[in-house]
C-alpha cells in the first residue's frame, strides 16, 4: 500500500466486467494489498473471492453520500414528529 499505485479501474456494476480483470491480475502475478471500490455487492463478492488476502476499502464519496442520506432521512423523521414541519416542505425543491 506504500505505493498507491492505481492497478484499474473497472465500468459497470456486474461481476461480469471483471473477469478480464482478473486474467490480466494473475499473469502479471500482482501482489494486491488493497481494493478501493463503491459498495456495490458485486464487486465486494468478486473481491472477497477472487483476492481474499485484499483488504477492502469503500470509496468515500459513496460512504458521504450514504450517511448523508441516512442522516436526512433521520432529520425529517424527528421534524415530522416533533410538528415542526409538514410533510410537504420536507421534500427537496425540484432541480435540487
Amino acid at each position: 500500500m506504500d505505493s498507491g499505485t492505481l492497478v484499474e479501474v473497472v465500468d459497470g456494476k456486474s461481476t461480469e466486467v471483471l473477469p478480464p480483470f482478473w486474467k490480466r491480475l494473475k499473469h502479471g502475478r500482482a501482489k494486491v494489498e488493497a481494493v478501493v471500490t463503491d459498495m456495490a455487492s458485486a464487486y465486494i463478492e468478486a473481491v472477497r473471492e477472487n483476492l481474499p488476502e485484499a483488504a477492502l476499502v469503500f470509496d468515500h464519496c459513496h460512504i458521504i453520500r450514504l450517511y448523508d442520506e441516512k442522516l436526512t432521512e433521520l432529520r425529517r423523521a424527528i421534524a415530522k414528529e416533533a410538528g415542526i414541519l409538514e410533510e410537504s416542505s420536507l421534500k427537496a425543491p425540484v432541480g435540487s
